[in-house]
């Protein structure tokens, strides 16, 4: 996937890596950027194309499809923390996640797929997390959302590989944006996450995998989750 040229859509595209994305894609050459977010006033971004959408609403979804005809990357970056756990936390907030985290970028694809076939395949981004791969207390529904985000990412490949479109998962620790804002712990620059994700791309990857938490969490699948866990209480 050709940057330089590209049409781009970024989803929550008025903050955290979300603005950085639509920074980076401007920066390697991309023709045109939609930056999307629930209020459009927030995008403060120069030289774009701002769009109203709300990935939770169904009208909003399809309205942008028809209003970016001409997309041919797009990334899926909106998403939301309510620090919800599953057992004792309120079950729409955990609903919310889902909603957001899950069918927000399962409304997108099914939305843009035709879009993507139409302009010769393009790509799709889908930014999850480390999270997809263990849970922590504080977020056990964030990363079940996640973690049906990944298998959505695995599954919609194979469903689009025919159309020739590239999906993209992304996978991360903390980056340094206002979700993570409280956090005491090392913070990768939401720049760097832009970059990697784009080279990725680029190089036609279908997994990216931004730093060593997120190396490290994946390579721990294939062991004994106790030790994980283990480590990760110590």
């Amino acid at each position: 996937m050709d940057i330089s040229g590209a049409t781009a859509l970024v989803t929550g595209a008025n903050r955290g890596i979300g603005r950085h994305f639509v920074l980076e894609l401007l920066e390697r050459g991309a023709a045109k950027v939609y930056a999307t977010a629930r209020d459009p006033r927030a995008v403060d971004v120069p030289g774009v194309e701002v769009l109203a959408l709300d990935v939770t609403d169904p009208a909003s979804v399809a309205a942008a499809a028809a209003a970016a005809p001409d997309v041919d990357l797009l990334v899926n970056n909106a998403g939301i923390s309510t620090g919800t756990n599953l057992v004792t936390g309120d079950l729409d907030r955990v609903r919310l996640e889902l909603e957001t985290n899950f069918f927000g970028p399962l409304s997108m694809v099914r939305a843009f797929a035709p879009v993507l076939a139409a302009n010769g395949g393009g790509a799709v981004v889908n930014v999850l997390s480390a999270l997809s791969w263990f849970s922590a207390d504080g977020a056990t529904a964030y990363a079940a959302a996640k973690a049906a985000a990944w298998s959505l990412t695995n599954g919609v490949r194979l469903e689009l590989a025919g159309q020739g479109t590239l999906v993209t998962g992304v996978h991360l620790g903390a980056a340094d944006t206002d979700m993570m804002r409280g956090y005491d712990l090392d913070k990768i620059d939401p720049a760097d996450v832009a970059r990697a994700v784009l080279d990725g791309v680029q190089a036609g990857q279908w997994e990216v995998l931004v730093d060593d938490w997120s190396r490290g969490v994946k390579a721990s699948l294939a062991g004994d989750p106790a030790a994980f866990y283990g480590r990760l209480a110590g």
